[in-house]
């Protein structure tokens, strides 16, 4: 999709599909719709006004609306969106009726189209254009990459318009950082909506290894001989079960301007390329849907791809510790102890509980290698599902610090993130009689015990664990979105990196 952003006011503006975003200004629960269009072009309002008094739009979030030969218009259609209540409305809800327009746009074979920037709203100018940029990048990806009969259905064409007086200035910056972040989004989508059978983990080594030399990251790629001269015990019991070697994957960004005294931010992610389970192999229903174990690893490429063209002025180092979970003669066995590069040994109990084990030993190395703070994201239990459904991801921490900086990320990403407990009673579900610890605490809190099983390697660095388990995959399409792997966590985590940036 090529973008481009221009001024001028709505109603002289030549294209196939006009978008206007709009508000309902009306209180109560049985109120009649009030609705705003959020414009200052009369020529638009008069266009619309026809059909609102009609009542049949009501500026629900992501309702449409399309009109055919808008009067007064050079448009030749003219498409209304909602953002739900006024008193709601933020540019995370632009973000999504962004990219409800394009979703709208791309059955219906109309391959341009001109989204206007709000106008009477006290959003922020530069962060609702990159969230119109970053909605409709993510909204024109489709996961259908390997159907003989696919159509390609799109956009080409995206033009922002930003009529005065919003800030020119403000919306060129929101512009360049929504295409960065939104293409880096859709790029972690492409790593994890690839087949277990071809996004090995060798070939996302390659994927992370030709990416950093675009955007001029470093990035090293090694094999089972580094995991055993690094004695990641853990990591390789993991990936010892299949015939793919594992990889373990570290990009470096260090810009010149970065403090000689600043921190070093370490991202730690899981890349489970396939996970059937292991021995204690899982069921055979949705087995299909573990080539998305990987997304926390991908969601670090991604976030790399970002912070190499953002440059922000801090140090950043991530790892990924990619392999398959596999059940073979050679596999690791419920049962057995496994020691971690940091020295503790596990009890392995269920080797389905594999994302932690790899995740320790990449968080050991994070520090090794001089992190001071430290963020890990993972597809990493079923039960922050069961907790929180698909509207919140989970996200742990061990220091308030680095905590309030995420949350200020999450301020500016849109992203939904709840923060559970590191109580350390939960400690006592992974006590393991014949080792230092467990690699599963039980049914009860099982996102909490796996949180807990990882704050034992992060120790007293300060650190924070994602887990994105119930979000990383949509199973239905939504109106701004395309289901299958969604990129979740790749705009928290560069804007948390952003957060210490001087």
């Amino acid at each position: 999709m090529k973008t481009s952003l221009q001024s001028g006011q709505p109603a002289a503006v030549e294209t196939e599909l006009l978008v206007i975003f709009t508000t309902d200004g009306a209180t109560g629960k049985d109120a009649k719709p009030e609705i705003s269009l959020l414009t200052e072009e009369e020529a638009v309002k008069q266009a619309a006004s026809q059909v609102l008094a009609t009542g049949e739009f009501a500026s629900a979030s992501n309702e449409t609306l399309l009109l055919h030969s808008p009067q007064g218009l050079k448009a030749k259609r003219l498409l209304l969106v909602g953002l739900g209540k006024a008193s709601k409305a933020t540019p995370h809800d632009v973000r999504k009726a962004a990219g409800t327009a394009v979703r709208f746009a791309k059955p219906r074979k109309l391959r341009e189209l001109t989204i206007t920037v709000p106008s009477g709203t006290s959003f922020d100018p530069t962060a609702t254009v990159r969230a119109i940029v970053e909605g409709a990048i993510v909204a024109d990806f489709d996961p259908d990459t390997y159907r003989s009969d696919r159509k390609d259905q799109s956009i080409q064409s995206l033009t922002i318009l930003a009529p005065a007086p919003i800030d020119q200035k403000a919306a060129e910056t929101g512009h360049q950082e929504g295409v960065i972040i939104g293409e880096s989004q859709n790029f972690t989508r492409h790593l994890v909506n690839e087949p277990g059978n071809h996004m090995t983990p060798t070939v996302l080594g390659a994927e992370a290894a030709e990416m950093s030399k675009e955007f001029g990251l470093k990035c090293d790629v090694y094999g089972e001989e580094k995991l055993h001269e690094l004695k990641m015990g853990a990591f390789w019991s993991v990936s010892q079960g299949s015939y793919e070697p594992p990889a373990l994957i570290i990009m470096t960004y260090e810009p010149k301007n970065a403090p000689a005294d600043g921190p070093v931010l370490g991202l730690v992610g899981k890349g489970i390329t396939f996970d059937t389970g292991g021995i204690s192999i899982k069921p055979a229903d949705n087995m299909e849907k573990m080539k998305y174990d990987m997304a926390g690893g991908a969601a670090m490429i991604g976030a790399m791809r970002a912070i190499a063209q953002l440059k922000p002025a801090v140090k950043v180092i991530a790892i990924v510790c990619a392999a398959e979970n596999m059940p073979s003669g050679k596999a690791y066995k419920p049962g057995d102890v496994v020691t971690a590069m940091s020295g503790k040994t596990i009890d392995v109990i269920n080797t389905d509980a594999e994302g932690r084990l790899v995740l320790a030993d990449g968080l050991s190395y994070a520090k090794q290698l001089g992190a001071t703070h430290l963020i890990d994201a993972a597809t990493l239990t079923g039960a922050v599902a069961v907790a929180l459904g698909q509207i919140n991801a989970g996200v742990f921490a061990n220091d308030e610090d680095a905590y309030q900086h995420f949350s200020t990320a999450l301020d500016r990403s849109g992203e939904r993130f709840w923060r559970l407990p590191l109580e350390e009673e939960y400690r006592d579900q992974i006590r393991s009689d014949i080792a230092d610890i467990k690699n599963t605490g039980g049914r009860y809190g099982g996102a909490v015990t796996a949180a807990m099983f990882l704050k034992e390697f992060a120790e007293d660095t300060p650190w924070l664990h994602l887990d994105i388990a119930g979000l990383a995959w949509l199973d239905e399409t939504k109106p701004w979105i395309a289901k299958g792997p969604t990129g979740v966590a790749v705009r928290s985590i560069v804007e948390w990196v952003r957060s210490y940036s001087n």
